[in-house]
């Protein structure tokens, strides 16, 4: 079980990170926040269909490495992934038209809460099969590889799915090919209500980097700017043609695995309240409005609180006055002809 105390109390450090840089980050970690509250909201009015799986609390980790790649570069997630399309700077109408399943949606209503996907900012995929995110990112990983370019593919992930065969098969083969793959493991302690401690052995997931050759960094998820510098490291190594680097971003949800309709979902019987209140206490927002206040006014900080407000307020006027899709558009999109069909009769 990861435990908040192993990380230093004090401010991150910010070292070389103009403030614009620390405003945005503030800002998009706002608009990720506001943008699970309001979807937790509309889930329990019923107007987002199905389970959600909720990230409050984890966006630190999120904003920090998609802040340190390129809009070119590509991502995969998993089924706790609203935020990192918003984190690498995706629209959020369409993001939040799509969990309402209307047809102005990323994927036109068709993929909801937990496969989204909006190419713009190359996010190629999000999945509820745990796992699934490293081989797509390794398969990207190893397209800009063959084209020749230095894009980099970063593959987002739970401490469960390092459990997952495709975890080491992928990690093994990003080492042996030198891929250009980030591999962020979103370690917030708990898969669905198993605790790690209960399901892997060894004390650091960063261990099973090890084995394969592939360097690994443990770092204070709730720390957008720890995880920034970590990132950019990963990143600027894996341009060079230096292969992958594993990020063990240690942090927390504080809402239940995924939200059913309950309206207070944050304490459960699986978690201790102590536990929960401790990582509260690191809340990522708090700390990192602690770092603006020695770079900004208390009113400019306002100021970006109030613009994120607006953002998610406005994509949820667009999502709720969006359309459905009609029956008929049900098939569009779902298959690739790249070749006449011939068909006999």
């Amino acid at each position: 079980m990861n435990d908040p105390a192993r990380f230093p109390s004090g401010l991150p450090r910010t070292l070389g990170i103009l403030p614009d840089l620390l405003a945005e980050m503030y800002r998009r970690m706002l608009v990720i926040r506001r943008f699970e509250e309001t979807a937790g909201e509309l889930h329990r009015k019923g107007e987002i269909p199905g389970p959600i799986h909720l990230s409050i609390g984890q966006e630190a980790e999120i904003v920090g490495t998609c802040l340190a790649v390129r809009n070119d570069d590509f991502m995969s997630g998993n089924h706790r992934s609203h935020g990192h399309p918003i984190g690498k700077g995706a629209a959020v109408p369409p993001l939040m038209a799509e969990l309402m399943g209307k047809a102005a949606g990323v994927c036109k209503g068709k993929g909801g809460s937990m496969h989204l996907a909006d190419f713009a900012v190359g996010s190629l995929g999000e999945s509820g099969i745990v796992g699934s995110s490293v081989p797509v990112a390794v398969g990207a990983g190893l397209s800009a590889q063959l084209r020749g370019t230095d894009q980099v593919s970063i593959a987002f992930f739970g401490d469960g799915a390092v459990n997952i065969g495709a975890f080491h098969e992928g990690l093994n083969l990003a080492s042996v090919w030198k891929l250009p793959v980030v591999f962020v493991c979103e370690n917030n302690g708990y898969a669905v209500t198993t605790p790690s401690s209960s399901s892997s052995g060894g004390a650091d997931i960063s261990g099973r980097a090890a084995a394969l050759g592939v360097p690994a960094v443990l770092v204070d998820g709730q720390n957008c700017v720890a995880v920034w510098h970590a990132a950019s490291a990963a990143v600027e190594r894996a341009r060079a043609g230096l292969g992958p680097t594993l990020i063990d971003a240690q942090t927390y949800r504080y809402r239940d695995h995924s939200e059913m309709g309950r309206l207070d979902s944050t304490v459960t019987s699986y978690r201790d309240e102590l536990e929960v209140e401790e990582w509260r206490r690191r809340d990522p927002l708090t700390l990192h409005r602690q770092v603006l206040a020695g770079v900004m006014s208390d009113e400019a900080i306002r100021g970006i609180e109030a613009a994120a407000q607006a953002t998610v307020d406005d994509a949820t006027v667009f999502a709720r006055q969006s359309p459905f899709p009609q029956p008929d558009d049900a098939f569009d999109d779902l298959y690739a002809h790249l070749f006449p069909v011939a068909r006999t009769y």
